[in-house]
C-alpha cells in the first residue's frame, strides 16, 4: 500500500515538473503578415503585364532585391507555425526565384556547322561626359575591347579619350557629342559604316554596320547604341515608345546587337516584350540574365542610396552567343561599364 502510494505520488511530481506546452505568439505570424502584403501586391504588378503608372513601372524595376523580403516573411511564418501562411509566403518566395532566375530567357546558339568570330563589346554611360576616360581606355586595352558604346557623350570626353590613347586601340569612330544627355558615340577597330538612327526618340539611337573579319569569312553586324528615355513622371509615354521602336528593330532578321541604357531591367513586361520579339518569332539574348547576373547592378554606382538594378544590356539576335559577361566600376559616372564576348556567325 505504501509503495503504490509512493508510486503515485512520483507520478504526480513528475507530471507536475513538465511545463504546459506553450503557444508560439501571435506576433510571428501578424509581422510575416505585414512583410507579405505589399510583396503580395508588387508580385501582382509583377505577374501581369500591362500599361502600370509610373510608380510601379519604377517600383518593378526593383523586383529581384524581392527575394529578401521574401525569405524573411517565409521564415517568420515558419516560427509562427501557421501552415496557411508559411504556403502563402513559400509560394511568394518561389515566384521570386522563379522571376530572379528565368528559365527561358533565350539563348544564343551559332548555325549549325557555322564558323564563328569573336568580338569583345564594352559599353558605358558616361553620365553627361563625365566617366574618367583613363578608366575606359584601361578596360579597352586590358579586356580586348573591339567595339565600345557611349552615351552620355561630349566633346570633353572625346578629347580626353584622346588624350588616353583610345584612338590607337579603336581607330574607327561614330560619334556625335552634346552637351547634354543625348551625344552618343560609337568606337570599334573594325569597320563601320552609317545605317540610321532609331525615329522618334528624345535621345540619340545611331545604328551602325560592323564587319569584323575572320580567319575563313568575315562576320557582319549590325549595332545599336540604345539611350531610351528614363521612365520618370509624364515621360513613361516615351520610355514605352523607345523601347517599343528597339522592339520592331530587334525583328528584322540579320545579326544585331542593341547595347545601352535601356533605363529598364527584365522585369518590365516591356523590355520582355523586345526579347520576345526577335527575327522570325526567336527570342533575343540578353547577354547579362543568360549568364545568371541579374543581382549584379549597373546602376546606381554613385550619388543615389537604392539597391542596384541591371538597366544597362547586351542584346543580341539568336545565333551570336555570348560569354564572359562583366561589370566595372568606372569613376565619375553613375553607371557601370559592361562587357562580354560575343561569337558572331561568319558569312
Amino acid at each position: 500500500m505504501h509503495r503504490l502510494e509512493a508510486m503515485t505520488i512520483r507520478a504526480t511530481t513528475s507530471a507536475a515538473a513538465v511545463p504546459p506546452r506553450r503557444r508560439p505568439s501571435a506576433a510571428w505570424p501578424v509581422l510575416a503578415l505585414l512583410v507579405s502584403l505589399p510583396l503580395a501586391v508588387l508580385s501582382v504588378f509583377r505577374a501581369i503585364p500591362a500599361g502600370w503608372p509610373t510608380v510601379v513601372v519604377q517600383l518593378l524595376a526593383f523586383t529581384p532585391w524581392l527575394v529578401i523580403p521574401a525569405g524573411v516573411a517565409l521564415a517568420l511564418s515558419v516560427i509562427g507555425r501557421r501552415a496557411w501562411l508559411a504556403w502563402l509566403t513559400a509560394a511568394l518566395a518561389a515566384a521570386q526565384l522563379f522571376w530572379l532566375f528565368p528559365l527561358d530567357y533565350g539563348r544564343g546558339a551559332p548555325e549549325a556547322g557555322a564558323g564563328t568570330v569573336p568580338l569583345t563589346v564594352m559599353n558605358i554611360n558616361s553620365e553627361f561626359g563625365q566617366a574618367e576616360a583613363a578608366e575606359i581606355v584601361r578596360l579597352v586595352r586590358e579586356n580586348g575591347v573591339g567595339l565600345l558604346t557611349v552615351q552620355e557623350h561630349s566633346q570633353a570626353l572625346e578629347d580626353r579619350l584622346a588624350a588616353a590613347g583610345l584612338p590607337e586601340l579603336l581607330p574607327n569612330r561614330h560619334s556625335d557629342p552634346t552637351d547634354d544627355a543625348g551625344g552618343s558615340a560609337i568606337y570599334s577597330a573594325h569597320r563601320i559604316e552609317a545605317v540610321g538612327v532609331l525615329p522618334d526618340t528624345p535621345f540619340q539611337m545611331p545604328i551602325v554596320r560592323l564587319t569584323v573579319e575572320g580567319t575563313a569569312a568575315p562576320a557582319v553586324l549590325e549595332v545599336a547604341n540604345v539611350h531610351a528615355l528614363a521612365p520618370v513622371d509624364v515621360r513613361v509615354d516615351q520610355w514605352r515608345s523607345d523601347l517599343a521602336a528597339l522592339t520592331r528593330l530587334a525583328a528584322r532578321p540579320g545579326n544585331r546587337l542593341l547595347v545601352g541604357d535601356f533605363n529598364a531591367t527584365y522585369d518590365h513586361s516591356e523590355f520582355r516584350a523586345l526579347l520576345d520579339g526577335g527575327p522570325d518569332g526567336r527570342k533575343m539574348v540578353d547577354i547579362g540574365t543568360s549568364a545568371g547576373m541579374r543581382l549584379i547592378p549597373t546602376w546606381p554606382m554613385e550619388g543615389q542610396w537604392l539597391p542596384g538594378i541591371a538597366i544597362d544590356h547586351l542584346v543580341t539576335s539568336p545565333g551570336i552567343t555570348g560569354s564572359g559577361y562583366a561589370v566595372h566600376r568606372v569613376p565619375g559616372t553613375d553607371h557601370a561599364a559592361i562587357l562580354a564576348t560575343l561569337r558572331l556567325p561568319a558569312g
